[in-house]
């Protein structure tokens, strides 16, 4: 059967027709020698969100995986007859199983909680694509080569410059480009402090249970803590935040480090 490339739509009409199967692979980028803060931000979010809701899945590393996503971005899902990309396509099709991280919230909660997921999507998301990829020192001593790791010559000089005109134009799109390094990391403080006021004193963000808001923080500022850069002020920004370095503990205790004793 050949297989279906969903979006948000056709997955939540057709997602709840067949059961999770045991078999779903997740498909991402190399760990070690590739994969770049923004990508390993998202692959952990997808991660913990399918963790948190106890699906089973097996993760696929591929160094093509970005050209093998349906939407060009990873990571991406293989559930039976369906390839799914990115999280909030994902989240969408776990919810036509009838698996809701968040169905004991109010329309209210819900409501804020989305808000701060698309804070989260844009300054952050935004913010290590711009490190990255435009500031010069990281980009030379981090992303090209890692980018580039696992093409031969000359193709790796010709994709990496070709994806960082693309994010380029990306950024520029949402008047990021612009910005100085000193802009990125205010707005990057700002998204922190807005954040961390929501969390509070609460085990996760809407009390004892997770939901994707949860998910989708702890694999930002669990990549940007654990991920070696020149410039150290962007992990240096989120360590002021205890609550957030603490919420991130809680999740890789509780649905990583776990799961790999088990």
């Amino acid at each position: 059967m050949p297989s279906v490339l969903l979006t948000e739509s056709i997955a939540v009409e057709l997602g709840a027709v067949e059961p999770w199967p045991d078999d779903v692979k997740l498909y991402q980028p190399y760990e070690v020698e590739q994969i770049l803060l923004p990508d390993n931000a998202s692959c952990l979010s997808v991660q913990a969100f399918l963790k948190m809701a106890s699906l089973d899945f097996q993760v696929q590393m591929r160094s093509n995986a970005e050209s093998m996503s349906p939407s060009g971005k990873v990571p991406f899902i293989r559930c039976g007859a369906f390839v799914v990309a990115e999280m909030d396509p994902i989240v969408a099709f776990v919810n036509t199983k009838g698996i809701r991280l968040n169905d004991h919230l109010s329309d209210a909660e819900k409501a804020d909680m989305r808000a701060y997921m698309s804070l989260v999507n844009s300054v952050l998301a935004n913010a290590e694509l711009y490190i990255c990829w435009c500031h010069n020192e990281t980009f030379q001593e981090v992303t090209k080569p890692r980018y580039g790791s696992v093409y031969p010559w000359p193709l790796n000089h010709v994709l990496c410059w070709r994806k960082k005109k693309s994010i380029k134009k990306k950024l520029a799109s949402v008047q990021w480009l612009d910005k100085s390094l000193e802009e990125v990391y205010e707005e990057v403080n700002n998204c922190c402090h807005a954040v961390s006021e929501r969390l509070g004193t609460q085990k996760y963000f809407f009390g004892e249970r997770p939901t994707e808001l949860d998910a989708l923080v702890f694999g930002h500022f669990f990549s940007i803590i654990t991920t070696p850069l020149p410039d150290n002020r962007l992990a240096a920004t989120v360590r002021g935040y205890q609550n957030l370095i603490d919420l991130c503990k809680t999740v890789d205790e509780k649905f990583f480090q776990k799961k790999q004793e088990e």
